[in-house]
């Protein structure tokens, strides 16, 4: 007999001002800990990234948010890879001397961590990001020249052989002071993560490659009252480093066909299915914050037999729980009750068996 492989996907959506992963990698703690008693774990950037921090976590899949809802819509599996070799996409826009900061960042990946990276590209025009804010909080964005951006991924890809793509593009200097402190003392969104996920979504809705995104900004002023949630981005000049880490054994995405369906293509897709793709209908279990429940890759995921364990404690600036949206959930308080829920049901117990309060059972209503 075969076992199974119990796989988890933790979710928490970007610029929504989550308590816990609403800031620089500080749900990492949480992603080890599930890492640690699941086979698989699937996430996304804004829970493993922390700036110039990160953990290895051999069991983790590192998929960007949009990859993500197609994965769990069906559309597209995750191959696992040993190391994807990572095209750099540096913004026309930056700097000279924060551009060679960048630069340096990335060699020192590959001479300190064994990276494998293609020489880079600078785009032909500034990206021309813009930072927004809806009427709920959440953070969102766009760019001026998004041609730009896919003209220099398609270098990458087609001259560089690059399978996976890191983009750093410069950043307003302008984000509203108050918003932007608040961030810093733990208590606001992050108000450039919305634009981020705008970036890294076109290039793998264009390419179908893994993509991660480092904003270019400059240093901060020292502030001696930083809240330790962001911290993580006060430790240099880039936040490239994580996402490297990241990118470096992000999955591919493959189609059911088995072929990657992408306009430009890095190598001959393979044409047959392998048995170490992971497919939506392999996952067991779904772990989101309770306020946060109208994503594309939630919804898709209530319609298979997957646990939905929904965290009350991870409080959002969104107001979509799942019964608004009809996702039947397993409400918990926090992220170590959900880790006692993932043990339950990865052993095939019913959580109700685990209270002092279990009712007995009733016969169903005889109107059959």
């Amino acid at each position: 007999m075969v076992e199974r492989l119990y796989t988890v996907v933790l979710i928490v959506p970007t610029g929504i001002g989550a308590a816990i992963g609403g800031y620089a990698g500080d749900a990492l703690p949480v992603a080890r800990a599930i890492a640690s008693c699941c086979d698989r774990l699937i996430t996304h950037p804004n829970v493993l990234n922390g700036a110039s921090l990160y953990w290895p976590l051999p069991n983790s899949f590192y998929v960007e948010g949009y990859g993500l809802d197609k994965f769990a819509a069906g559309c597209w599996g995750l191959r696992p890879v040993h190391q994807n070799r990572i095209g750099l996409i540096l913004d026309r826009a930056i700097e000279p001397d924060l551009r060679w900061r960048h630069l340096q960042a990335a060699d020192a990946a590959r001479a300190t961590l064994g990276l494998n990276l293609t020489d880079y590209v600078v785009t032909d025009a500034p990206l021309g990001v813009e930072l927004r804010t809806s009427a709920s909080g959440a953070s969102w964005g766009t760019i001026q020249n998004p041609d730009s951006l896919l003209r220099a991924a398609e270098v990458l890809i087609t001259q560089a052989r690059a399978n996976a793509i890191a983009v750093v593009a410069r950043f307003p200097e302008d984000i509203e002071s108050e918003a932007a402190e608040n961030y810093r003392q733990g208590k606001g969104v992050d108000p450039v993560a919305g634009a981020e996920a705008i970036i890294s979504h076109l290039i793998v809705r264009t390419f179908q490659i893994p993509c991660a995104h480092a904003p270019a900004c400059s240093p901060p002023p020292l502030s001696p009252h930083l809240s330790p949630r962001s911290a993580a981005e006060e430790l240099g000049y880039t936040f490239l480093p994580c996402v490297l880490v990241g990118l470096s054994h992000a999955p591919q995405f493959v189609t059911p066909a088995g072929s990657q369906k992408s306009k430009v293509k890095s190598q001959k897709s393979p044409n047959h299915q392998s048995p170490n793709d992971i497919w939506a209908d392999q996952v067991d279990a779904l772990i989101v914050p309770a306020t946060a429940c109208g994503g594309s890759a939630i919804l898709s995921l209530s319609q298979l037999p997957v646990q939905i364990i929904a965290v009350e404690e991870n409080q959002t600036q969104m107001q979509v729980p799942p019964e608004q949206v009809g996702i039947e959930a397993l409400r918990v308080h926090s992220y170590l009750e959900a880790l006692g829920a993932l043990v339950a049901h990865r052993a095939g117990i019913s959580p109700s068996a685990l209270s002092p309060d279990l009712s007995p059972i009733r016969s169903l209503p005889k109107n059959w």
